[in-house]
């Protein structure tokens, strides 16, 4: 099932980060080669983004709870419309996603590299 809010908060490109949806990576990912050739581990704090440099570090905020987190980005994805980030189970988590399975969140680039 797709939400109103899922279809109605496109990527929202700004200078200093993204507005949309956030979505985590399923258990089924976990031991699989991610894009950059690491293993996807859910206990990590890593994510997927279309088009940030692999090693980029994030903070990501969800704008319903007020709860944040640092990832890395080590994979390429979501590959949902309306999407811009995939996290994985320890990173959602730490946002208050799990249940809910995506969260509206803003992504802010705070380093890059390693």
């Amino acid at each position: 099932m797709v939400t109103t809010a899922e279809t109605s908060a496109a990527p929202v490109e700004a200078t200093s980060g993204q507005i949309g949806i956030a979505s985590w990576y399923g258990y089924r990912h976990n031991g699989r080669r991610t894009a950059n050739g690491e293993v996807h581990d859910s206990r990590l704090l890593t994510a997927a983004h279309r088009g940030l440099p692999f090693g980029t570090r994030v903070k990501v905020r969800n704008l319903k709870r007020g709860t944040q987190v640092v990832v890395r980005i080590n994979d390429r994805g979501p590959f949902v419309d309306g999407r811009i980030i995939d996290l994985s189970e320890r990173a959602a988590r730490r946002l208050g996603m799990l249940a809910d399975g995506i969260a509206p969140v803003s992504i802010e680039i705070i380093g890059r590299g390693g």
